[in-house]
């Protein structure tokens, strides 16, 4: 062990210490610290090695709902698209957790800049009321282990939609059901299935949720941050029109990406079973989400999976395509991709221990 002594002072230039005019005591500078900092050497690196079996079902302990504030209604018409925000280069798989990501709101060239720079920006406007402009739900499991002979399972995939309600429509009603809810009743579906930690924030304006979009590089909300930050994947759920996926027009396909490449692989491998169009994300680096900074990749792994799904894709999964009744008018291409994530996301678990 290195211990390293360590005393700073902002009063670099003054004593330190001086007499007071009336009762002569011995004072030192306000901003002085003195301790001690120490270096602690790492003693054991494990690797995960494969373990097989399906996760159980998880009993829910909340599940966070929209409380409408002031008197302004709640409309629903059809949504408008937002395109996405621009995105870095291909990065190393398995690349340490990175830092923070810098909230300034600027972006990449031949993209829009967010309206606001972070959701605590957009959280902190006056002019924005929750639970009529936007909300937020999520659901974090209660587990526990309490037994001194055997290790009990932990929640280790996160699904999160940044985008939800008007702002990317239809990717609300599939983080619910990729957690294992369905989006209408939030009933456990498939009955007695696997269930995962969710967050999602909605926009929930008759018109301009374009505005309410906070780039995934930029994500700071509380919840969303913990939540990806205490498992080991997370999978995020987009929406981008054709022309910014570069992509013909009409064309119903689902771009992957991330910075997990095993996810990434078995998520392609499952559309492909499924009869969906699936495309690598890696040749679309505007909308690839592989940087380190991605909420996506803010995992225990500092990687996860980021899914853009084009427009008539997720046109295609709903009857009716309005915020009030898509949770009620899914189809089966909406059903289709939801065994084929959930599919994806049981092996990719199947092959990470509990140590």
């Amino acid at each position: 062990m290195k211990i390293r002594s360590v005393v700073t002072s902002s009063s670099a230039s003054r004593s330190t210490a001086y007499m007071t005019n009336v009762t002569g005591t011995r004072k030192l500078p306000s901003r002085r610290t003195v301790g001690t900092r120490l270096a602690l050497p790492v003693q054991k690196v494990t690797d995960l090695a494969a373990l097989r079996g399906e996760v159980p079902p998880m009993a829910p302990r909340h599940d966070s709902l929209y409380q409408p504030k002031g008197r302004r209604a709640l409309l629903d018409v059809r949504t408008r698209e937002q395109p996405m925000a621009g995105r870095g280069r291909v990065g190393t798989m398995g690349q340490a957790q990175a830092n923070r990501p810098s909230m300034t709101g600027a972006a990449p060239a031949g993209t829009t800049a967010d309206l606001y720079p972070s959701n605590s920006a957009l959280y902190l406007d006056p002019n924005l009321v929750e639970g009529a402009d936007y909300g937020r739900r999520y659901r974090r499991h209660e587990r526990f282990d309490d037994d001194l002979a055997n290790r009990r399972e932990f929640a280790r995939t996160t699904v999160i939609a940044l985008h939800g309600g008007g702002i990317e429509a239809g990717t609300s009603e599939l983080c619910l059901a990729i957690a294992g809810y369905h989006p209408a009743s939030l009933a456990v579906t498939p009955a007695g299935g696997v269930t995962y930690d969710y967050w999602m924030f909605e926009g929930l304006r008759a018109a301009s949720n374009s505005e309410l979009h906070v780039t995934s590089t930029h994500c700071d909300d509380s919840v969303a941050v913990s939540l990806c930050a205490g498992a080991l994947n997370a999978f995020s759920l987009h929406g981008s029109t054709t022309s910014r996926a570069g992509l013909p027009d009409g064309t119903a396909a689902v771009l992957v990406g991330g910075r997990n490449g095993t996810l990434k692989q078995l998520l392609l491998d499952e559309f492909a079973a499924a009869g969906l169009d699936a495309i690598d994300g890696i040749d679309h680096e505007a909308i690839n989400g592989d940087e380190p900074e991605n909420i996506a990749n803010r995992t225990l792994l500092g990687m996860g999976g980021h899914l853009e799904l084009t427009t008539p894709l997720r046109s295609a999964m709903f009857e009716v395509n309005t915020r009030e009744q898509r949770k009620n008018t899914t189809t089966q291409v909406f059903w289709d991709f939801v065994a084929a994530s959930r599919n994806a996301l049981a092996q990719l678990e199947a092959d990470q221990p509990i140590l």
